[in-house]
């Protein structure tokens, strides 16, 4: 099984540089997280790796979503696994619904991956587990230990608020 992985930035990848200027208060949206996760588990899996988008989910537009979808729409794999912003991942969930011949996982994380208490590395473990055995084809959000159909989020999301 090949895995298409497509970072589109949020939380999972920020980093915050320590420079004289920023003092460390700034981020920017650095490498893939995916990458060094990716790295450290030794997948027995093929993959490869989209870079489309490096913001912050909350300054995402339309012409954004719609990029994501060309990108999720072109690709020849059927398996793919998006990084993204928790904030907004519905809204580009939402967007990618009539997408019918994949299995679509939109994943993030709360903190950064490159903090030692991130939920990143467990959050992209189960968006692995979940599109190599979800059997039929779908646009799913994978966070707080649950993997639902995108339409199910909402509900979801309300049970932890």
């Amino acid at each position: 099984m090949k895995i298409t992985f497509i970072q589109t930035g949020g939380t999972i990848d920020k980093a915050y540089p320590q420079t004289e200027t920023t003092h460390g208060y700034n981020f920017e949206i650095g490498d893939p997280a995916f990458v060094s996760i990716i790295e450290k588990m030794k997948p027995v899996f093929d993959f490869e790796s989209v870079s489309i988008i490096k913001k912050d989910s909350l300054d995402f537009t339309d012409a954004d979503r719609q990029k994501v979808f060309d990108t999720v729409n072109d690709c020849k794999n059927e398996n793919i696994v998006i990084t993204h912003g928790t904030d907004t991942i519905y809204q580009t969930a939402e967007k990618l619904s009539s997408i019918k011949n994949k299995k679509v996982i939109l994943t993030g994380a709360m903190l950064p991956a490159e903090f030692s208490k991130s939920d990143a590395m467990f959050n992209l473990g189960m968006a692995i587990g979940a599109v190599q055995s979800l059997s039929s084809y779908g646009i799913y959000i994978c966070l707080y230990g649950m993997v639902v159909l995108w339409n199910q989020f909402p509900d979801i999301k309300k049970k932890l608020e």
